[in-house]
């Protein structure tokens, strides 16, 4: 058993075309989120993630008040290079508040920085820049300019964050960008789904991640992964919403993109086996995609049901939906249920933790 920090993603607002993925965003109610992540789901680490550092902090310091771990992480989406830099300072600044104020806090330098930040790649908007990501051979072909620019962009961001922050510092990165972990006290990634492309191979990749870790005396740790509620999820698990979801203008999801059948034993299967590997090859951190996906409600009517391909470990209720197929609510006041991963990751890490079974 190797994992020792039990954690899931929280998502405050990933902002895309003017529309955040967490509306509205409440405090009393991530205050309450947070305890239950803590108390209910027996996490003891959770990331929180999202383009607003007012929001962030907030939900930090709620974090911090539950008794968890803070990984702050900012995850934006079309600041530029200057203006993420300047986000950064701002996000340190307030890591260090709440660390000085007792709280234990990570903080990471960005999230996929390469795929969101214009510049890295050709692409003025995140779809062009998706669509590359799809294309093999022209991927490879700016891999190398990828690499010096990303590279160029972290020494800026390490210098800016630890003149003010005095924690542990990491980066959520991916594969291609080719980071220079020399820089950080963690190794993280948020690339560390099995699909069905790499599914005999996933065990290795994730082996020979940790000992590329170890080589550089570096903790290591699993930022993302997880899989919708679908039957099938679990072999496209990276693609969250790509090519699954049909979208508005303004970046909202309206309506699955297709057939698809509800299975909650998929998503909580994924999530088990995934830790398993995890624990097993000395992952010593992993945080679950993700706890709620507040912009993709649960609906009875599988045409509209957007839960159904959120990686969301409860289902988010809208008005649309109604619980008439609900007949006893868990969490009354909050305006979710859990699915069946919710229970599955709440044992796992219990059991984990020497805690013992909760049923």
């Amino acid at each position: 058993m190797a994992l020792t920090t039990f954690g899931i993603n929280y998502d405050t607002g990933f902002i895309n075309a003017g529309t955040s993925t967490h509306e509205p965003f409440d405090p009393e109610v991530v205050r309450r989120d947070m305890l239950v992540i803590r108390n209910d789901l027996h996490c003891t680490a959770v990331r929180i993630t999202g383009g607003d550092p007012d929001r962030l902090e907030i939900a930090a310091a709620h974090a911090a008040g539950a008794g968890l771990e803070v990984w702050f992480c900012p995850f934006t989406n079309g600041l530029n290079q200057d203006q993420l830099l300047d986000l950064l300072a701002d996000c340190a600044d307030r890591a260090e508040r709440l660390r000085q104020r007792g709280a234990d806090v990570v903080l990471l330098t960005g999230s996929e920085v390469s795929v969101f930040t214009p510049g890295f790649f050709p692409g003025a908007t995140l779809e062009e820049r998706f669509a590359l990501l799809t294309d093999i051979t022209r991927l490879r072909s700016h891999i190398g300019d990828v690499r010096a620019g990303i590279k160029d962009f972290l020494q800026k961001a390490v210098a800016i964050v630890r003149a003010c922050f005095g924690g542990r510092i990491s980066y959520a990165s991916l594969p291609f960008e080719g980071v220079d972990w020399s820089l950080f006290d963690i190794v993280a990634t948020d690339a560390a789904y099995r699909t069905a492309a790499m599914a005999s191979t996933f065990r290795e990749n994730v082996r020979a991640f940790v000992e590329q870790a170890r080589a550089q005396r570096r903790a290591v740790a699993v930022t993302e992964f997880g899989c919708g509620t679908y039957l099938g999820a679990g072999d496209m698990a990276s693609r969250h919403g790509i090519g699954t979801i049909v979208w508005s203008a303004d970046g909202r999801p309206v309506r699955p993109n297709g057939d698809f059948v509800r299975d909650e034993q998929e998503q909580l299967n994924y999530i088990r086996e995934s830790l398993e590997v995890f624990d097993g090859e000395g992952v010593e951190a992993a945080f679950v995609y993700t706890f709620a996906r507040y912009d993709m409600p649960y609906r009875a009517d599988p045409t509209l049901d957007l839960d159904m391909l959120s990686a969301g470990i409860v289902k988010v209720l809208d008005d649309q939906s109604g619980t008439g197929d609900m007949p006893v609510r868990r969490y009354p006041d909050m305006r979710w249920e859990p699915k069946a991963a919710f229970d599955a990751l709440a044992d796992y890490y219990r059991l984990a933790r020497g805690e013992g079974a909760l049923r």
